[in-house]
């Protein structure tokens, strides 16, 4: 196996891994993968020949090991300095200092001609998934060099090598156990342990924010993501997705359809005919049971095809299969970014209509909170679906005392016909006017203005009469994810107010482009929200209290005061004996309903405007 390649090979093959940090060979450490399918496809011309002065560093190994970022790096410079096809840049710098790299490849020198359509093709933002990496390499020389120029007279090209550049250095034979390749592999988090294909909608790496700024300025047509996936055996070499393609859940109707019926065709015939087996993206049910059926999710805004749905750019996430040779993945990557520049320099033109029609829409209800459990108790499958499957068995294992699956390494000769089951929206919102969001949240601002979001920004103090959020039981989740404790919003009640916001603070209108994005990110019950991240938490605390000196006599005074409120009381005591036993408690419900208590106590601090 590739992955239990001897550890010197690992330190030849990227500086960031020291003999102190490489894993001592254990008797057990072998190959501990089901056995590949067996594969060759016309897609091998591509591979260079050793004489070639062009070859890429991991070519040279026969495509089994992926070169560093040094290496990486020095080799696209060399290709800059002799291609006029080809420039270098960076966008941004990782929490470590090294420079995110990207490749700007056009026929049309330092500006982009506009009549052009666009693909973005990003590789590494998981390292350990570098196929994109190499085969982008690969693609880059071919144009330079060996006559695929032409595939620049209609389209260009942006070229993320790769996006987490620490977790690519932070490389080691070890890092993914369930992936067939290459030798040494970067690892999944970046050097402040965030997973950036769930920073999205919150923005908190600065690799992120350097990459949304990039969209920003490149605004391309077509976003691809390329990953390696996990899971389960199958036939399909490289499956892609994205939102929409199992049923009507895109929010980009327009753009969704056009990857349904011009992009996927398309792609999916010009990988068959280089000897590929593509498959759109679906996930098992049951690893251990995969005639069980599949599940597919809308995704949500924390993932890159779940922001490009909102953010109405069509946007591929691309899931090469981990158990196929690290070879066969990067030239079915290769073939898949060509038809894709294909499929742009002759329906581009489609495409950017849609993606104007979706921009266009302001619809009036937002789904959210769609999940990622299907196929539970009462679900109905979306539709049966054929499916390339392999052939395996079941056995008893002592290490888990239960039966596990092996898998055979043969393809199973005949179909299997599987239910599709797909998450529903748990959540409808209805998107208000506009939001006030007070100057006093200056990160939350600042996270909308990265995305792109347009907003007013007030020169003076403003009163406002706005629809308020509090929140009546909000709960905090158990651990820490991603570097936040996520909050549920639980149930909310609304109330208007009308409240001063101070100069500095802003107004963001729903009535645009990315309204729907906005409505994402600021409706706290939604599961993407700034809230849900934990980005509210102060709302959550009181910092003001009464003795119980001064509440016991005040609240007697209540009582005698006022019949409806002691009726209140009394009904309270006789409906809850445990708030009945607890003085506490009891002095805390008068102390509620005095104007002494914070009204700012549970109350999420951004305006509806309705």
């Amino acid at each position: 196996m590739l992955k239990t390649c001897l550890a010197a090979l690992a330190v030849a093959m990227t500086a960031s891994v020291t003999m102190a940090e490489t894993p001592t060979k254990a008797p057990w450490d072998t190959d501990i993968l089901p056995p590949p399918l067996a594969w060759y496809g016309a897609s091998e011309k591509l591979v260079a020949k050793p004489s070639d002065p062009w070859i890429t560093p991991s070519e040279l190994t026969g495509l089994t090991a992926s070169p560093d970022y040094a290496e990486t790096r020095a080799w696209l410079e060399k290709l800059d300095a002799a291609s006029p096809l080809i420039r270098l840049e960076t966008f941004g710098k990782s929490p470590e200092g090294r420079d995110l790299l990207v490749v700007y490849v056009s026929k049309d020198g330092a500006k982009f001609d506009p009549r052009k359509p666009v693909l973005l093709a990003q590789a590494g933002i998981h390292p350990g998934e570098i196929d994109g990496k190499d085969a982008g390499m690969m693609l880059l020389r071919d144009i330079a060099f060996h006559g695929k120029d032409k595939l620049l007279d209609g389209v260009n090209l942006v070229f993320v090598p790769i996006l987490s550049v620490d977790g690519h250095e932070r490389a080691s034979p070890y890092s993914r156990p369930n992936q067939r390749g290459p030798a040494v592999q970067g690892w999944r988090h970046t050097a402040q342990n965030l997973n950036l294909n769930r920073d999205y909608g919150k923005l908190d790496a600065p690799e992120m924010r350097a990459m949304i700024g990039l969209i920003n300025t490149v605004r391309p047509d077509l976003y691809m993501d390329i990953h390696v996936t996990d899971g389960e055996d199958y036939q399909y070499d490289i499956t892609y997705g994205w939102a929409g393609y199992l049923g009507d859940f895109a929010r980009s109707k327009a753009t969704s359809a056009w990857l349904d019926n011009t992009f996927l065709p398309a792609t999916e015939a010009g990988l068959k005919a280089a000897g590929h087996i593509p498959g759109q993206l679906v996930f098992a049910l049951d690893d251990r049971d995969p005639k069980k059926g599949l599940g597919a999710s809308p995704a949500s805004l924390r993932y890159s095809n779940g922001y490009g749905d909102a953010a109405r750019i069509a946007t591929v996430l691309v899931e090469n299969h981990s158990l196929k040779p690290y070879r066969q993945r990067v030239l079915g990557t290769y073939v898949l970014l060509e038809e894709t520049l294909k499929v742009l320099a002759r329906d581009g033109a489609a495409l950017r209509a849609a993606e104007d029609v979706d921009r266009a829409r302001r619809p009036a209800v937002v789904e959210a909170n769609f999940g990622t459990s299907f196929g539970g108790g009462g679900d109905r499958p979306l539709r049966t679906v054929s499916f390339l499957g392999v052939q395996h068995e079941t056995y008893d294992s002592p290490a888990s005392g239960r039966k596990e699956i092996r898998w055979l390494g043969k393809p199973d000769p005949q179909p299997w016909s599987l239910p599709l089951y797909a998450a529903e929206p748990s959540l409808k919102l209805t998107p208000p006017k506009a939001y006030w969001i007070s100057s006093a949240k200056p990160d939350v601002i600042e996270r909308l203005r990265l995305h792109g979001v347009a907003m007013e920004t007030l020169a003076a103090p403003k009163a406002v009469s706005v629809d308020m959020i509090r929140f009546t039981a909000p709960k905090l989740a158990p651990r820490a994810s991603e570097g936040h404790v996520e909050i549920a919003a639980g149930p909310v009640t609304h109330e208007t107010r009308t409240v001063t916001f101070p100069a500095g603070s802003v107004r963001v209108p729903t009535d645009q482009p990315l309204g729907e994005l906005a409505t994402l990110l600021l409706e706290p019950e939604s599961d993407e929200s700034f809230f849900a991240w934990g980005m509210f938490p102060e709302v959550l605390q009181r910092v003001e209290y009464i003795e119980g000196y001064a509440i016991a006599p005040l609240a007697e005074k209540m009582l005698a005061a006022d019949p409806k409120l002691k009726a209140q009381f009394e009904a309270r005591l006789a409906a809850d004996p445990k708030f009945a036993a607890d003085p506490d408690a009891r002095l805390a419900w008068f102390y509620q309903r005095t104007p002494y208590y914070d009204d700012r106590y549970r109350l999420y601090p951004v305006g509806r405007e309705l």
